[in-house]
């Protein structure tokens, strides 16, 4: 295809993730796809530098550290039809105006959700283990765990409660399969046929949270889900249950959750916190039922390669003149993470 042909692409992330996001054989194929220019990555739209490349722009190519996609963007880059997100959820990225606008939007968020199932996955066999508690223990005494202090333990028939059928909840769910749990789910969008489709039992909330033994939260960040786990549903979890968030600190009043934690009633694996990170005279940094991660679900490393290829297959998907095969509609964010 002549390069006139080519649809015109502007990178607008923080250029720290580029060489993990485009690997030279996928920078390669987005060159050979795009009219773009590698060495031009905005971080603001009112830069100067970047106007007359913007103002040419048809698509925007974004990632983390992004500037907010609002009626600002609109007025730099006229000619924008599609943004092809290298990361996860465009809930905080797009303004309304760029809704409004009609642009095609289209995100790796699909890409995003394998690692964070991955972990989520991992995290839910260590805790049916009870291996935090016994790496804690094993630490401080250098001696094995008797047979009564074991007998709770296993993953033999553990009620796994996923809260949120998103693309991490539904790829958590594939992932479930294989082991011999019995899975709950709620998600006010699934209906009880949907729910059997996805390997689970469909469950209200409340009844989710006191039948299981670990419960997974992987529902999306509005207003209506902040606090979704408030004092009266934490305490509905049963004495010794897992609470695993993933997804977004804002969905538990973490005042309720640590008192739950402080007082060794719950066991919580939080990858993300409210705020984030927690303060540093946080109790949560020092109890031995708490395993804290500093938000590394989500693609890291060389799992980023993958939401680059996402985008760059894309971007052929376009230039091709096909529809793309990860659009994210508005109506979309109010039901998935």
């Amino acid at each position: 295809m002549p390069s006139a042909q080519l649809p015109r692409a502007v990178f607008a992330m923080d250029p720290v993730h580029l060489p993990l996001l485009f690997p030279a054989p996928l920078l390669d194929r987005l060159r050979r796809t795009a009219d773009i220019d590698p060495a031009l990555v905005v971080q603001d739209f009112a830069d100067p530098a970047a106007a007359s490349a913007l103002a040419r722009a048809e698509v925007l190519i974004t990632g983390w550290g992004c500037p907010h996609l609002d009626a600002g963007a609109l007025a730099a880059a006229p000619g924008l039809r599609t943004v092809l997100h290298a990361a996860g959820s465009v809930r905080s990225l797009v303004g309304e105006a760029l809704w409004s606008h009609g642009v095609t939007v289209s995100s790796a968020v699909t890409g995003n959700a394998v690692p964070v199932a991955e972990y989520t996955l991992a995290m839910i066999l260590l805790a049916g283990k009870d291996a935090f508690t016994h790496r804690e223990s094993f630490r401080r005494t250098h001696s094995y765990p008797t047979p009564a202090e074991t007998a709770p333990i296993g993953n033999l028939g553990r009620r796994i409660g996923v809260i949120g059928a998103s693309r991490v909840g539904r790829r958590l769910l594939e992932l479930l399969r294989p082991y011999d749990f019995e899975v709950l789910l709620h998600d006010p969008y699934v209906d009880a046929a949907e729910a059997a489709e996805l390997g689970a039992q469909l469950f209200s909330l409340e009844d989710l949270l006191r039948h299981s033994d670990i419960v997974s939260l992987h529902a999306p960040d509005i207003p209506e889900t902040r606090h979704m786990l408030d004092r009266a549903r934490l305490a509905l979890v049963r004495d010794g249950g897992v609470l695993i968030n993933t997804s977004r600190g804002a969905l538990v009043d973490h005042a309720a959750l640590t008192d739950e934690l402080v007082s060794g009633r719950l066991h919580a694996v939080l990858d993300v916190t409210d705020p984030e990170p927690l303060p540093a005279d946080s109790p949560l940094y020092r109890l031995p039922n708490v395993f804290l991660t500093p938000h590394i679900a989500g693609s890291l490393g060389n799992e980023l390669e993958r939401l680059g290829s996402i985008v760059v297959e894309e971007l052929e998907r376009l230039a091709a003149g096909l529809p793309p095969a990860h659009q994210v509609r508005h109506a979309d964010l109010a039901r998935v993470a």
